[in-house]
């Protein structure tokens, strides 16, 4: 039986690359010097992707915390992911559309959840993004 990684041991593995890319590449190697044996794929994977995955570490600790901690997105997959499952096929693309258009109306209605330390994101998107951020 394969051993999962706690969540505790998650936690601390994102805690300690949130000083940034280069301590997250020597977190990975330590990663990998200790996990290789049971999970190589994990340490390949991460390897192979390093690309995409290193722009998250251009962005200050207090925005990186939220893209992490959001799981906003993979709940809206979820829920279309499980409309599109119970109903089989669709007659065309519009139908599947109205579909989508009403489940994401319903789903947003859902939203009452602030998101974890937004106030801190908010100002650090500001101070970087502030001529995209528009006054609403």
């Amino acid at each position: 039986m394969k051993k999962r990684f706690t969540e505790e041991q998650i936690i601390g593995f994102l805690r300690e690359a949130e000083s940034g890319l280069p301590v997250a590449e020597l977190m990975l190697g330590e990663f990998e010097a200790k996990w290789n044996a049971q999970y190589l794929p994990i340490g390949q994977s991460w390897r192979r992707n390093w690309s995409r995955l290193t722009p998250f570490f251009d962005y200050p600790p207090e925005i990186r915390k939220v893209i992490y901690t959001t799981n906003a997105i993979e709940s809206v997959n979820m829920s279309l992911r499980k409309l599109t499952k119970n109903r089989g096929s669709f007659p065309s693309d519009e139908a599947l559309t109205k579909l989508f258009y009403l489940a994401l109306r319903n789903i947003s209605q859902k939203w009452t959840m602030p998101i974890r330390d937004w106030k801190a994101a908010l100002t650090r998107f500001t101070i970087q993004f502030g001529e995209r951020l528009s006054a609403n």
